[in-house]
């Protein structure tokens, strides 16, 4: 061994050092047996912590059942689906629903293909190890995925009821899937390239590339059936009797100065004559006096060969376009107050890049804030195992405790956690409550999740603020909720950001 190799190597007398520093302080054994048996997590876990953030919430949406992305890397389009489901469930008045998010997993399978397949043609004068090649090569129509993606999707196919295109054993476990269809289109990349290689034009290469899609599609089509160009669509209205529980209905106001009673809180128009000792609305008795016969008499929604951009503009009250992706990275170059543009980000060749407009964390808050306390649910990105509980539904570095187990502190901030590629932002879900304080000020957050109800306290997790400050880095918000000048900035140039840079990871 050369002097310069045993400068690099372990010493022998250092490991014995190691382990006699090891052994001397009790602490370290005790930490050790329950890591050893439990696991670090549940060794590091403080109860102190977990007491310390309850579940409940000054603010909280009422939000349909819980979904699960199962083993995909659809957490994104969950999470773009939770928050428009909110919005239909509560402009129709629906018990709850959920939107097929095999759907549109069919249609990004194809749109991503199609945009890998274009990007190559876009690199012919690249070498296959350049930096670029290799990010746009590295996960052709990988499950990855941004709001913007989401947004692009319906914009061009619009949206389905589950029950219109239900979950698949590919939609539920993609790798398989993903594995073939992504071997494929590298071998079409591959031959895309020796053709130009030997002279042919760009339009015989696109010809080419249309010809391979129709392969790409016999794939997506094979694994997850064809998705529906129409479909039927039937649903019932909340019973506003059950959400009462059998009270009788009683009128906003039982009479005016005029002895006319106003419409009752069912909703319905009251048929009371109004009288100063009204208790009850007529109304509500002659419900009562009818014969109960079984049938289900709830107010019916029905639909035949209704198209999915049509469901969408039709039952969608919101419009995917209105929507700004706000950062919190405090990065040395890249300044807040700047919107910016992610080369090759796109799904949809035709839709452009991802962008996102940086600003500072007291911004960043309060749009969520903004948006919450106006009951809209909010789609958000952070790094989900930082210091996270995953089974037990908690986000918090109070919580997990790991410094304390392993005896170091762990000094990261946001802005080192992107640099080095620490706390990427790798999962997203869906804000739908926030507690505050006596000051006003946020102190822990409701998530929902697409882990399914055994996840978390019946899905759903609790984060801290701190961990929020520290670990949640985009934020999906209204326009109508952002202050003046961010959105100023939306009309602003964007500064272009290669697409292996911070922030550019698809959430999974």
């Amino acid at each position: 061994m050369t002097a310069n190799a045993s400068a690099r190597a372990i010493k022998p007398e250092l490991l014995r050092t190691y382990t006699e520093d090891f052994n001397k302080d009790r602490a370290n054994l005790i930490a050790a047996d329950a890591a050893v048996s439990a696991g670090v997590l549940k060794a590091a876990t403080d109860y102190r912590g977990v007491r310390a953030l309850p579940r409940d919430f000054s603010i909280e949406l009422k939000q349909g059942s819980i979904t699960d992305q199962e083993r995909s890397g659809r957490c994104w389009m969950f999470a773009s689906l939770n928050a428009l489901r909110y919005e239909l469930m509560h402009r129709w008045n629906l018990e709850d629903f959920e939107f097929s998010e095999t759907y549109l997993f069919f249609w990004d399978a194809m749109e991503k293909s199609n945009t890998y397949l274009e990007n190559v043609l876009r690199t012919l004068d690249e070498a296959t190890d350049s930096r670029l090649f290799e990010a746009i090569n590295e996960s052709p129509a990988d499950d990855g995925g941004w709001w913007q993606m989401f947004a692009a999707l319906v914009n061009k196919y619009g949206l389905v009821p589950k029950s219109a295109y239900p979950e698949s054993e590919n939609s539920r476990n993609s790798d398989d899937f993903k594995q073939y269809l992504n071997s494929k289109l590298r071998e079409f990349a591959a031959e895309l390239r020796r053709r130009s290689a030997a002279g042919a034009s760009e339009d015989e290469l696109r010809a080419l590339k249309d010809e391979y899609m129709g392969t790409v599609y016999r794939i997506c089509a094979v694994a997850l059936g064809e998705p529906p160009e129409k479909f039927d669509f039937f649903a019932r209205t909340k019973d506003d009797d059950e959400d009462k529980k059998g009270e009788a209905c009683k009128c906003k106001a039982e009479a005016d100065a005029d002895g006319k009673a106003e419409s009752c809180k069912c909703g319905d128009s009251c048929k009371c004559e109004g009288k100063s000792d009204a208790k009850a609305c007529k109304c509500d008795k002659d419900k009562s006096d009818k014969p109960k016969t079984g049938k289900d008499e709830r107010p019916q929604i029905r639909e035949i060969g209704i198209t999915p951009l049509e469901f969408y503009k039709k039952y969608v009250p919101v419009d995917v376009n209105d929507f700004v992706t706000l950062a919190n990275a405090p990065l040395k170059n890249r300044p807040f107050n700047q919107r910016y543009r992610i080369r090759f980000s796109a799904n949809v060749a035709e839709a452009g890049d991802m962008e996102f407009v940086n600003v500072p964390l007291d911004v960043f808050k309060k749009a969520a804030l903004d948006q919450l306390t106006a009951d809209h649910p909010i789609w958000f990105a952070c790094d989900c195992t930082q210091f996270a509980l995953r089974k037990d539904g908690f986000f918090d570095q109070s919580v997990v405790r790991v410094d304390q187990l392993f005896g170091t502190e762990f000094t990261g901030d946001k802005a080192h956690g992107l640099e080095y590629g620490d706390s990427p932002s790798n999962h997203a879900m869906t804000f739908t409550g926030v507690n505050l304080g006596e000051d006003g000020k946020p102190n822990r957050w409701k998530v929902e999740n697409s882990w399914g109800k055994d996840a978390g306290k019946d899905g759903y997790y609790v984060m801290s603020d701190a961990w929020f400050d520290r670990y949640v880095t985009e934020l999906i918000i209204r326009k109508e909720y952002l202050d003046d000048a961010t959105r100023a900035l939306l009309t602003t140039e964007p500064v272009e950001l290669d697409p292996w840079q911070p922030l550019t990871r698809r959430c999974r």
